[in-house]
């Protein structure tokens, strides 16, 4: 059995920003936030965090930034993954000196790779990294997936710990876990199968619905662990609506318009991605509302 990072629930943190750049008070308080909530782990300049729109001054500074903020309260996680393995290995390395418990490592995209492929780089990556390694499938987005006996083959190198699946795909999370067993450690990449996953064996989830609601989130999971299934998925269930919001437009557009509306900076994103269309942010919204999640 590997080394667990973390169980429970890790907020796939968003980013604020303002017109001069990263807006670290605003960061400040939402990390402060997360931990007096609760989470389980932080995870830092991912998908949600808007990593790839960072430039590398800004991306490693943001690392620093959480893992310091953080100061060894909960697991600090770096997204470090790239289609320049090159750069994907350089940031790995200044994370690992930056003090972050482990990485996540997303497939690379655009160019892609054959399986072979991505076993050869994220092989490479794990060799040079000092901490621990968390792949990340999210094939509607990279455009390639990791097939469950590449994740197999993966699970075998000491430093590949776990993999955040954003596959959508149940019938594959489940080979995933049928021939890796305890050797890695399955995260939901999706808030709306959180509670399918833990089913299958997974530890947790890697959560966007956490940035505005980490206490719930980590009580589905820990519901869920303690034995009270029931539980559990009652407040999958009841959270479904608002998880469906969060999604109605790409990710981070729908979170970073309700992280600014609970009062953590400006509902700032940088382009391609443009600020959430009236209709589905005035629904979303009604449905924070109808959660018990004050605006401010």
């Amino acid at each position: 059995m590997k080394n667990t990072i973390f169980k429970g629930a890790a907020t796939a943190i968003v980013t604020p920003f303002n017109k001069d750049g990263i807006d670290y008070e605003s960061f400040s308080k939402l990390v402060e936030w997360q931990i007096e909530e609760g989470i389980n782990a932080i995870v830092v300049c991912g998908t949600t965090g808007e990593g790839s729109t960072l430039s590398d001054e800004e991306h490693k500074s943001a690392i620093k930034f959480v893992v310091d903020k953080v100061n060894k309260r909960v697991p600090v996680i770096a997204g470090t993954g790239s289609n320049d393995i090159a750069y994907a290995i350089e940031l790995t390395k200044f994370a690992c000196q930056a003090g972050a418990d482990a990485m996540l490592v997303v497939t690379p995209y655009y160019n892609k790779a054959t399986q072979n492929g991505l076993i050869e780089v994220f092989t490479k990556i794990a060799d040079e990294s000092t901490k621990p390694i968390i792949l990340y499938n999210v094939p509607s987005r990279t455009g390639v997936n990791i097939e469950p006996k590449t994740c197999q083959a993966l699970a075998e190198h000491p430093n590949i710990v776990g993999i955040k699946e954003a596959s959508g795909d149940i019938s594959q999370i489940a080979k995933i876990a049928q021939l890796c067993g305890d050797k890695i450690d399955i995260y939901s990449g999706n808030d709306d199968q959180i509670v399918p996953i833990m089913s299958l064996g997974g530890t947790g989830v890697i959560s966007v619905l956490s940035n505005i609601m980490p206490r719930e989130t980590v009580q589905m999971c820990h519901k869920f662990f303690s034995g009270d299934v029931g539980a559990s998925l009652s407040i999958q269930l009841k959270l479904l609506p608002l998880i469906n919001s969060l999604f109605s437009e790409v990710n981070p557009i729908p979170v970073k318009a309700a992280v600014s509306s609970i009062g953590f900076g400006e509902n700032y994103l940088r382009l391609p991605l443009t600020p959430m269309e009236d209709a589905n942010k005035k629904k979303m919204i009604d449905l924070m509302l109808e959660q018990g999640i004050e605006l401010k």
